[in-house]
């Protein structure tokens, strides 16, 4: 059963971001990563299919099915070893993805809540909140080392309406990956599709998307973000 979802148009009174990709453009240093990471476990790897089936979810969930027979603990240290190759390659290059900051200015303004819903582990997120000098303005961060289902599970998006005391249908999401705007879809959730790297007829199957945009320049005007009814 899915969540009647609000207008296209409807007054947003909280925002809920997605990181990689969304946050900042830098999908591509994770798929050089998993790369390098499957290569070094003789496995194969193909890009595209591999971040459709794959982005939003923690990366226990994408390491785990490789290695049935290997604890938790195993999964953990496989996972961090991915993690690592991506943090070493990323952290000279962190920038926030354009028009970010002038929407969440606006936001701030207006009095519109905000939120980090990512499936990247702690030590990912300090790489880049920490050094955009962001994490002060969300209202909250959810990941699921709290505790939450990784995407397309609707928990990290419920929980980050719940802690910001805003209604599910009132949330817009942006998100980057075909199961995070599922995700948003089973939260009762708008979203935005931010096209950093799939076209927009990856997400045309979804009732829930109100615009696709490369960056946040693009989405001035849109009416969903214009605030009036915050």
């Amino acid at each position: 059963m899915t969540n009647e979802l609000p207008a296209r148009e409807a007054p947003v009174r909280a925002l809920i971001f997605d990181m990689d990709g969304t946050i900042v453009d830098n999908m591509r240093f994770h798929d050089d990563a998993w790369e390098s990471w499957h290569a070094g476990h003789g496995l194969p790897f193909d890009r595209a299919i591999f971040f459709t089936n794959t982005a939003g979810m923690a990366v226990g969930e994408v390491v785990g099915p490789h290695f049935p027979n290997a604890d938790a603990d195993e999964v953990a240290r496989l996972a961090e070893a991915k993690e690592a190759l991506y943090r070493e390659t990323y952290r000279a290059h962190v920038t926030p993805l354009a028009g970010l900051l002038a929407l969440m200015d606006r936001a701030d303004a207006a009095g519109i809540p905000m939120a980090v819903a990512s499936a990247a582990p702690p030590a990912n997120i300090d790489v880049v909140l920490d050094t955009l000098g962001l994490r002060s303005r969300f209202a909250t961060i959810i990941a699921p080392s709290q505790g939450f289902r990784g995407k397309p599970h609707p928990d990290l998006f419920l929980g980050a309406a719940e802690r910001m005391k805003v209604e599910p249908a009132s949330c817009l999401v942006f998100e980057d990956a075909p199961l995070g705007v599922e995700a948003a879809r089973r939260a009762g959730m708008r979203a935005v599709a931010m096209l950093t790297m799939l076209g927009a007829d990856a997400f045309a199957a979804y009732d829930n998307i109100i615009a696709s945009a490369a960056d946040f320049v693009a989405l001035d005007g849109l009416p969903a973000l214009r605030f009036s009814a915050a």
